[in-house]
């Protein structure tokens, strides 16, 4: 078995070239990542999904960029082979060409990330060109782009008109033309993924767009069971954490309740002489 070593978008690329499938789950915290690292992931987002999986909200827009950097700093102190692609929250690359290019530095001078991502086609090629052009690599992604959920109708698979289809194409190639690695493709049906896929020379990966992409991107906490709120059709559950959770949850109260839990195993001791010693101390001191 040959050393693993740190993944670039050079393995990625020869990766696709082989025709093996790329794998890519996001996360948000140290342990996660430590334990996907360790399973031999080739790629981690630090996505912007974490506004509704860790912080609550009901979307993805609240999320700030420092709050952003706190969750990517976290995955980075644990990861040391696979491939670590920041998200830019919403707000954070809209402003001007400036000011993106600063928060995705943040990415890579406070983080140590390896890319940032970026949701938008042909309205933030030039952003990404901005971006790209300062030396940072960005992975784009079209279709549905959840920060622009409103303008899309919410939640809706991208790409089910020719029209439609087209834009998504063109969306595509002008990020390819502005000088992305690769791009993420969301909720777009499996035939115009293809068609984008042979259109562009860049990695595509899919998250709801079908099998015939380079690499899969999946929510690790839909993929896991955990988060309740709703299951998009896309996503393949490999447990049900959340019911393992709220098991142990339920046990652990319950030993509480009724003295079961701590047992004389989890005590710690202090040696007999010691606990005499601290009696004729106390005594004397009560005298």
């Amino acid at each position: 078995m040959s050393e693993r070593k740190k993944i670039t978008i050079p393995d990625l690329y020869a990766m696709k070239q082989k025709g093996e499938k790329i794998s890519w789950l996001t996360c948000y915290d140290y342990p996660t990542a430590l334990v996907m690292d360790e399973a031999g992931i080739e790629m981690i987002l630090v996505g912007d999904s974490a506004a509704m999986t860790m912080h609550g909200h009901p979307n993805t827009m609240p999320i700030t960029m420092d709050e952003m950097i706190s969750h990517a700093k976290a995955v980075r102190r644990a990861v040391k082979y696979a491939f670590v692609i920041g998200d830019m929250p919403f707000l954070s690359y809209h402003r001007s060409v400036e000011d993106a290019i600063y928060n995705a530095g943040r990415f890579m001078k406070e983080a140590g990330m390896d890319a940032i991502k970026l949701e938008g086609g042909e309205r933030v090629a030039h952003i990404v060109k901005g971006i790209v052009n300062a030396g940072i690599p960005v992975m784009g992604h079209i279709g549905l782009t959840p920060q622009s959920s409103a303008m899309l109708g919410g939640f809706k698979v991208q790409g089910k008109t020719a029209e439609s289809a087209l834009a998504q194409i063109r969306d595509a190639k002008s990020l390819e033309e502005a000088g992305v690695f690769g791009i993420l493709l969301e909720c777009i049906p499996t035939p115009v993924s293809k068609k984008i896929a042979e259109t562009v020379n860049v990695l595509t990966f899919s998250i709801g767009a079908g099998p015939v992409c380079d690499g899969q991107l999946l929510i690790v906490h839909d993929m896991l069971g955990i988060f309740q709120a709703f299951q998009p059709k896309f996503v393949k559950k490999y447990a049900n954490l959340a019911e393992t959770m709220r098991n142990a949850f339920t046990e652990y109260i319950k030993d509480v309740k009724e003295g079961k839990f701590p047992e004389k195993e989890h005590e710690y001791s202090i040696p007999k002489e010691e606990l005499e010693k601290l009696e004729r101390i106390l005594s004397e001191k009560i005298k």
